[in-house]
């Protein structure tokens, strides 16, 4: 999984219940997917033991039924536990070296790194990619640093793992993020917000793929 981690991170989706609007969440997901995600993070902080763990499972069937990675936010013991593609940490979560232990060498591990120190750290300690902003802000961590492009720049050019960039990127001002180096975009809201959410992550993806060439 690691060795086409690259092509999977073009267009990277995070769920976020709060736009569900009566819908389910494997229905916005596979809408998400058919309008071309190429990578779904399960990030539900509200909902916790049981409950969360079959709403995982339940759209952890939907990714594969696509050959999406399905990879879970903060969580390798839950990732471990149904099997995920991987987990995404930030840098106050289990070390990456224990959760690779955890999790073994063929799955698929990102950490936030917001600092080229932090950068170079989570390459040498085996993360697969990394997740860099806040570029535009960020609805769901309304406390996020906003990262400038240089910011993003000077990150993924002093390590040779993809890094995504995210935080409030949208169709559109992701297109400032040409020449960034970047391997594609993490989204919650550009996707799951709207009422059409195949159509705008197809307008999404065309916009995204048109950047990273």
């Amino acid at each position: 999984m690691t060795n086409n981690i690259t092509k999977s991170l073009e267009l990277y989706a995070i769920t976020d219940r709060s736009w569900l609007n009566g819908r389910t969440m494997a229905q916005v997901v596979e809408e998400a997917i058919l309008g071309g995600v190429t990578m779904i993070q399960y990030r539900e902080k509200s909902l916790k033991g049981q409950e969360l763990l079959e709403e995982a499972v339940t759209v952890q069937k939907v990714c594969g039924r696509y050959d999406i990675p399905f990879i879970i936010n903060d969580d390798p013991y839950l990732a471990k536990d149904i099997n995920a593609d991987g987990v995404h940490l930030g840098q106050g979560d289990m070390p990456i070296n224990e959760a690779r232990k955890l999790l073994g060498s063929d799955k698929i591990i990102g950490i936030t790194a917001k600092t080229v120190e932090q950068a170079l750290a989570a390459e040498r300690d085996g993360a697969s990619y990394l997740g860099s902003g806040a570029m535009f802000g960020s609805s769901t961590k309304t406390d996020a640093k906003k990262m400038t492009v240089d910011e993003l720049r000077s990150i993924t050019g002093s390590v040779s793992i993809p890094v995504v960039a995210i935080g409030g990127i949208t169709a559109d001002n992701v297109s400032t993020l040409d020449k960034t180096g970047i391997a594609g975009v993490a989204v919650v809201s550009a996707v799951f917000a709207g009422e059409n959410i195949t159509e705008d992550t197809k307008k999404l993806r065309s916009i995204v793929a048109s950047l990273i060439g």
